[in-house]
């Protein structure tokens, strides 16, 4: 069972997963570098290897997560170069740690034709695989539709990978507080979003899930995220998630508030009796 947390860099990418093995973890997520900017950074190699060589022998997975500001959808040519240059130093960071690949937010465009701001991710992605050769994967992330509406379906996310020039190198992420935002799931078990997942070739292609209760009722298009067990989509729900047969081998990280000294530990816990316990 490959339930994991996100956890803080301090200390170095090594740092990283021995403070997520620590809490219990088999899997964890981290931010490559400052998750506030759009930047290019210079990282320690040697480190990165060490980490990538104690999860190898641990067992442990991960992933990474771009900056907050990364946009695929952004229509500027001056921000989506950025962009690009920011997600391959994202992916190359990931590579050296030995992750799963680098999760990018679908992308949020306001403008009149909604049909550009597909157009916008489709060219972001095409120019990131084009200069990319590493396994490490760009993982997409389903939104909560708070921002703009696109991103919150499953269809979306197909036909998104399927127009990019090299869908091989692109996976998703798939984030149930975002899920249950949107209104695409109201916290029932056997919810019919699994088989649309199914229908629509989304399924096999998810690498990571972000386990996330939510603080707001379900349509509410509200991303606020809650510790599992403490929010509205509900436990039967998450405990049948935890189950599906169809996700077993698949890492389901916490994104949630910590409890007590920072630490996940419990949520953890909670998440291997929920995972086994029928």
């Amino acid at each position: 069972m490959l339930y994991g947390c996100h956890v803080s860099t301090r200390g170095g990418y090594l740092a990283a997963a021995v403070r997520a093995e620590a809490q219990g973890a088999k899997s964890f997520q981290y931010f490559p570098k400052n998750p506030r900017a759009l930047s290019v950074k210079s990282f320690d190699r040697t480190d990165a290897k060490r980490c990538a060589a104690y999860c190898t022998e641990r067992g442990l997975h991960s992933i990474a997560h771009t900056p907050y500001p990364t946009n695929l959808a952004a229509a500027d040519a001056d921000q989506r170069s950025r962009t690009v240059s920011s997600l391959l130093n994202d992916l190359d960071i990931a590579e050296a740690c030995g992750s799963i690949g680098v999760v990018v937010h679908f992308g949020i465009y306001k403008g009149a034709e909604p049909l550009a701001g597909y157009q916008n991710i489709i060219t972001a992605l095409n120019e990131v695989t084009a200069q990319w050769d590493g396994k490490a994967k760009l993982l997409i992330e389903n939104q909560a539709g708070d921002h703009a509406f696109m991103g919150t379906t499953f269809e979306e996310l197909a036909t998104v990978r399927s127009l990019c020039n090299a869908p091989l190198q692109i996976g998703f992420c798939l984030d149930t507080c975002h899920l249950f935002a949107s209104g695409g799931w109201n916290g029932e078990p056997n919810a019919p979003w699994l088989k649309k997942a199914t229908e629509t070739g989304v399924l096999p292609h998810i690498e990571a899930i972000h386990f996330n209760d939510s603080k707001y009722e379900s349509g509410q298009r509200k991303d606020r995220h809650a510790a599992i067990g403490a929010g509205m989509i509900g436990e039967q729900g998450l405990r049948w998630l935890l189950q599906a047969p169809e996700l077993k081998n698949v890492p389901f990280v916490l994104e949630t508030p910590t409890e007590g000294a920072g630490s996940h530990k419990q949520q953890l816990e909670r998440m291997v009796i929920w995972g086994t316990e029928r």
